[in-house]
């Protein structure tokens, strides 16, 4: 069976396989060098690495047309000296020959099989972050209006103007903090993103590092505060995470203990203790120079905590969302001596101004009544206890939006409606078991070829045509990346968002940003007839509900830029969602598009 577009044809396997195996081991993929990716071996099954892309320059006869740059999202700001250049490890480009060969020799490798391993087995890395690949040498052809550079060139990350990288704090709407970070390229107005002040003790949680860039995000006379990385690396990647230290022995590690296959420490926190107090910042970004450029990335950030009187009671300093509980039960989850100094100081905080609810994923199989502590099955508690039940809320949609979609089996019933939308559609203590939409926003070929980046941008978003191709049931529930009311259509998400809307999408009945994509790993599995519950990976976000904000829904916020005092809340993506066309075709990451160039001139060649 094949599916043909602009882009090219798929060819899909007969093959019924439905393994719960999500990801292949990605102990061995941390981004160390997070723009030289390993080169798998094209005669086998894929390796634990995204496929290593050719990015051809196309002639001037195929001259691309790039849109208005008026929509990429706002990169966090950590630091003043984000701005690096980064042409280190480039590849050289291969000749594009403009010749219908070309294509008509890769479309005939993917149909076969003669080149690109597409095995039967549902081994798929789903949730696994990736820097964008290396980038060509060669110019590209110069375009009209071009759009900031990509990752091709040395000037990509110094291209933006001075005053980019603010050196006051900005004006935020605190009422939610939640934040798009900012990005290179788009008008300033979308660019109001908070300031964070790397001048203090710092824990950072997270999947990919690039320490030297971390370090140089730090003001220079603070750049030997210590820091404790906790990450999931095993082996040949943890050594190389260790080599990455070497020139700064302020840097500690503590490994995350990630006991079932297919697990990923994919959690993305910062703990920064300063003088006045420490504050918690949950983001979507992995800690590498591309995540923060030109991707749409968000993020939570607390209030400064402060320190607690001496002699405070145990339970002192606790929100009435129990914030500080959930985070000392997720950090002692780890069951690791590094982190205990981390788990006092917070005991010594007042984090009483917190009003959000932690939502995280630990490794484990849970039974009883930790079933609900982790993962999907803790949202759905959380919905149960903290939401109310909405007239004819049968006709409210439930949207997901993520940059990695994992094995859900051969139709909707095996995972995704039989437990996830379950979850989803919790409302209080409703007896009704509505089936309302499900709007599941994922990026298009198309959104990805005309993105700011290009089609590198792809890299960070692992859909493997392995995993895409047993489940073709799911891309009816696709919908495009759309972003204008942000300015962020060209800027790729790695957020990852899930909602409740109201039919005419003015109203939300909760939202959560998170580092959890759509899949099993990392939102847990129930097993032996539901009576438990199987998590694979660390994951970690925040639940907004109207009640602890003394409000009934939240007003959906329709220009959230330049950010004001507004009660709305800023989505981060147009409301309604837009449907994939009969021509659309998910993003898929290792398969070739050599029929369009990007908006950089190249096409994508997987190796």
């Amino acid at each position: 069976m094949s599916q043909d577009s602009q882009h090219g044809k798929w060819t899909i396997s007969s093959s019924d396989d439905d393994d719960d195996d999500e990801g292949i081991p990605l102990s061995g993929t941390t981004t160390s060098k997070p723009h030289q990716p390993t080169v798998s071996n094209p005669s086998s099954q894929w390796s634990a690495s995204p496929p290593s892309p050719k990015l051809e320059p196309v002639k001037a006869t195929a001259e691309v047309k790039p849109e208005p740059a008026n929509t990429p999202v706002s990169s966090l700001v950590v630091g003043s000296e984000a701005r690096q250049s980064a042409a280190k490890n480039q590849i050289n480009p291969v000749k594009y020959e403009t010749s219908p060969s070309l294509a008509g020799k890769r479309k005939k490798e993917v149909s076969d099989g003669s080149g690109w391993a597409l095995s039967d087995s549902d081994d798929d890395d789903d949730d696994g972050d990736r820097a964008p690949p290396p980038s060509p040498k060669a110019k590209k052809v110069k375009v009209e209006n071009e759009r900031p550079p990509s990752p091709h060139g040395r000037l990509y990350y110094i291209d933006e103007p001075e005053d980019f990288f603010e050196s006051s704090v900005p004006c935020l709407n605190d009422t939610y903090r939640f934040y798009l970070n900012k990005v290179t390229g788009v008008d300033r107005k979308y660019n109001s993103g908070p300031l964070i002040l790397l001048y203090c003790l710092s824990s950072q949680f997270n999947y990919c590092f690039d320490i030297a860039w971390m370090v140089e995000q730090y003001p220079p006379e603070f750049r030997d505060r210590p820091v404790l990385i906790v990450h999931g690396d095993k082996r040949e990647a943890k050594a190389r995470l260790v080599q990455q230290a070497q020139p700064f022995p302020h840097v500690r590690f503590c490994q995350a203990k990630l006991d079932i296959a297919f697990g990923t420490h994919h959690t993305k926190m910062m703990l920064l203790w300063y003088e006045e107090g420490f504050r918690v910042i949950i983001t979507t970004s992995n800690l590498i120079r591309a995540d923060w450029y030109q991707k749409t990335q968000g993020m939570w950030m607390s209030p400064l905590f402060p320190r607690l009187p001496e002699g405070s009671s145990a339970s002192a300093g606790e929100s009435p969302t129990f914030f500080k509980r959930d985070l000392l039960e997720y950090l002692a989850s780890y069951r690791a001596a590094e982190l205990e100094e981390w788990i006092q100081r917070i005991k010594e905080h007042d984090l009483s101004e917190t009003r959000v609810y932690l939502v995280g994923s630990t490794p484990g199989r849970y039974v009883g009544a930790d079933m609900d502590r982790w993962g999907h099955l803790r949202l759905r508690k959380l919905l149960y206890d903290h939401t109310d039940p909405v007239p004819g809320e049968e006709r409210w949609p439930v949207i997901g939006q993520f940059s990695s979609i994992g094995s859900m089996g051969l139709d909707k019933t095996k995972w995704l409606a039989g437990e996830f939308q379950r979850t989803m559609t919790t409302l209080g203590k409703s007896s009704l078991r509505s089936d309302p939409p499900m709007h599941l926003v994922y990026p298009s070929v198309e959104d990805v070829r005309t993105s700011l980046e290009g089609y590198p941008a792809g890299g960070s978003l692992p859909y493997s045509i392995q995993t895409a191709q047993k489940q073709l049931w799911l891309h009816s529930f696709f919908h495009r990346w759309k972003a204008n009311t942000t300015g962020r259509s060209h800027a790729m998400p790695h957020i990852k968002t899930y909602m409740r809307a109201s039919p005419d999408f003015t109203q939300l009945a909760w939202f959560l940003v998170t580092s959890a994509n759509l899949s099993k790993a990392a939102w847990g599995a129930l097993e032996k007839n539901n009576t438990q519950v199987m998590v694979r990976s660390y994951e970690l976000g925040v639940l907004y509900v109207p009640s602890a904000f003394n409000m009934k829904t939240f007003p959906v916020h329709k220009n959230p830029f330049p950010v004001s005092s507004s009660a709305g809340f800023p989505v981060p993506f147009d409301l309604p969602p837009t449907c994939y066309s009969p021509k659309d075709q998910p993003w898929i990451w290792n398969i070739p598009y050599s029929q369009a160039p990007d908006t950089h001139g190249n096409i994508w060649v997987p190796s």
